[in-house]
């Protein structure tokens, strides 16, 4: 058992409700902080913490998080034209698009290099 993992979630448990409460008191953080006798910079410095557990937290999540506000619909991007290159040296023409396999395209770009 991590020790120092142990005290770095509790602490954090212990700020996340000091922020909640003063989210839900209707005061502003400084006079929150001065009634509270919390230094001001500390309450920030761990909000920071709070928000970056947070966010980490949604990045390492096996499933895709359900972001999308209530009724709303999540709708796919279109692609509305193919992307296509064309490249022409020497009389040599080579046409690339998304299926264009990168390591074919190396190599043909050395070959190209060399012309």
């Amino acid at each position: 058992m991590d020790t120092q993992k142990v005290a770095a979630e509790y602490r954090l448990t212990q700020w996340m409700h000091v922020i909640q409460e003063q989210q839900c008191s209707g005061q502003n953080i400084k006079d929150f902080c001065q009634a509270k006798g919390i230094n001001r910079n500390k309450y920030f410095y761990w909000q920071r913490k709070l928000r970056k557990a947070a966010c980490e937290g949604l990045i390492k999540t096996e499933a895709p998080a359900n972001i999308i506000p209530e009724g709303w619909v999540q709708v796919e991007p279109k692609r509305l034209t193919k992307t296509t290159l064309y490249i022409e040296v020497g009389g040599c023409r080579v046409t690339v698009d998304e299926s264009t396999d990168p390591e074919l395209l190396k190599k043909v770009c050395r070959i190209l290099r060399v012309l």
